[in-house]
């Protein structure tokens, strides 16, 4: 049997790269917060927007940038697109 070797995380995990499924995550900028259901709408960079699950992040407010990954917003990232310090 062959020992399978794996990449390390730091030569294949960026700050918006998934090391899990491959896919990137995307920047978006909430417009409109629903806290009763857990949504967001968010704008993309390219101006499409769509609804966003923000669960995973406290205290989501229009405004704020997320990076956006499988419909997820899963961290507030900063202006410069650095993952924000909370």
């Amino acid at each position: 049997m062959t020992a399978v070797s794996h990449p390390s995380p730091d030569t294949v995990c960026g700050s918006t790269h998934c090391i899990t499924c491959g896919d990137d995550g995307e920047p978006m900028i909430v417009l409109k917060v629903d806290d009763e259901l857990g949504l967001a709408v968010c704008e993309a960079e390219d101006g499409s927007e769509s609804s966003v699950e923000i669960a995973l992040i406290d205290e989501v407010a229009t405004g704020d940038r997320v990076l956006v990954h499988a419909g997820t917003a899963i961290t507030r990232i900063d202006h410069e697109g650095a993952i924000a310090q909370t």
